[in-house]
């Protein structure tokens, strides 16, 4: 059951409940430390459940057992408690260019805007592949954390969020735009992942895609690609050995990664 203090113990911020940015910079890293991004949390043989999820079911899931989730399961979650700890916080849509390609629509990453001090922050604690740590705040400069850099650019709809590590170029992480959304405008990824999903033809039916942050960076398993990013710099291994394989995954969904 959805818990405000079971949650900040998870994620080893107990009694940390400001309403300010330093409160809000601990809670948004040490969420992305302590629970992984996971696509094997949750079975999706039946489709996935975007718009009516049960807080207290995903809560005991994703976080209290600590097996994590999908954007949808750990910024709702993160949403929740930052409404609850006194936040103003809205929900906000992104979208990837791997989305538009598999599910046709702009409003699919999901992730969180707070106001806080008379300026806008982007929060999230679902994204899997290398992003920001800390909350990011909505300017016209570039922002550094941990050896990468962040932008954003402007766009006619929105912006693009870019980074930069300490040897790539500027890449789009994603874009979106700052209007505030309702659970209900993701009906349409939910009925295009159904979709796909019930695809026949469809050979990759379980989808390896798992993260987690370290104190110098993040760590990620996507298939069979093992990426590491430490102090901006990226590392990129496809793992071959199906015991290695293992290894590492358990690593990345247990924390075991120092």
């Amino acid at each position: 059951m959805f818990d405000v203090d079971h949650y900040l113990r998870r994620i080893g911020c107990a009694r940390q409940s400001g309403v300010d940015i330093a409160t809000l910079r601990q809670l948004q890293r040490r969420h992305l430390m302590a629970i992984p991004y996971s696509s094997l949390a949750y079975d999706l043989a039946d489709g996935p459940d975007i718009v009516d999820l049960d807080d207290d079911a995903i809560f005991d899931t994703s976080v209290a057992d600590g097996r994590g989730g999908a954007c949808y399961h750990l910024n709702r979650l993160f949403h929740r408690l930052l409404r609850e700890l006194g936040y103003d916080v809205t929900l906000v849509a992104g979208s990837t260019v791997e989305g538009r390609d598999n599910f046709g629509t702009d409003v699919e990453h999901m992730f969180n805007r707070v106001l806080l001090d008379g300026g806008d922050w982007l929060v999230d604690v679902g994204y899997p592949g290398p992003t920001y740590l800390e909350p990011l705040p909505v300017t016209d400069t570039v922002q550094s954390q941990y050896g990468s850099q962040f932008r954003l650019v402007a766009e006619e709809n929105g912006f693009a969020l870019q980074r930069r590590g300490a040897a790539t170029r500027w890449g789009v992480v994603y874009t979106f735009t700052t209007k505030a959304r309702q659970w209900s405008d993701w009906k349409e990824l939910e009925d295009n992942f159904r979709e796909l999903l019930a695809n026949s033809e469809r050979t990759d039916t379980q989808e390896v895609l798992c993260g987690r942050a370290v104190e110098d960076g993040q760590v990620f398993m996507r298939q069979r690609r093992y990426l590491t990013v430490r102090n901006g710099r990226e590392q990129v291994r496809t793992i071959t050995d199906d015991d290695e394989h293992r290894m590492l995954l358990s690593r990345i969904l247990t924390g075991d990664l120092g």
